[in-house]
């Protein structure tokens, strides 16, 4: 029987062709809206996919994402997890339309959530409790 081995040069060469080719795949940056919607009050969709309350994208490092509030409420972007984020703009987005970009400089998992702000409009209507909003982003 032959035996396999491996040195740690060939090992460690391989995880960095490995590294490179899975942060080669990720997208460069991704695009996140809220919306107001009848059942859960609010969901989000990343770059044009479905609406829901719970979302994951993954991202190479040095990427970004912008969060845009299409909702008819302002909502808050809290970061709840993950090593430092750059934010250009404001988080708490007062209005429809409003948008802040998120820079993500390192690798890990990142997970964000919003804060709603409490100012329906008069005769918006939801079915149900509302929706918590829950985005992690896998950054390699």
């Amino acid at each position: 029987m032959k035996r396999l081995s491996f040195t740690p040069i060939a090992v460690g060469a391989a995880a960095v062709v490995f590294a490179a080719t899975a942060a080669a795949g990720a997208p460069s940056n991704a695009s996140v809206v809220i919306r107001h919607q009848l059942r859960g009050c609010h969901a989000w969709s990343v770059d044009s996919g479905p609406y829901r309350a719970a979302q994951r994208l993954t991202l190479a490092r040095g990427s970004s994402m912008r969060v845009v509030d299409d909702d008819v409420m302002p909502h808050t972007l809290v970061k709840t997890h993950g090593p430092a984020v750059q934010f250009t703009g404001k988080v708490v987005m007062r209005h429809m339309g409003a948008s802040v970009k998120v820079r993500f400089t390192k690798a890990g998992t990142y997970r964000f959530t919003t804060k709603a702000g409490e100012d329906y409009m008069t005769g918006v209507k939801t079915v149900g409790e509302d929706n918590v909003l829950t985005l992690t982003v896998v950054v390699s």
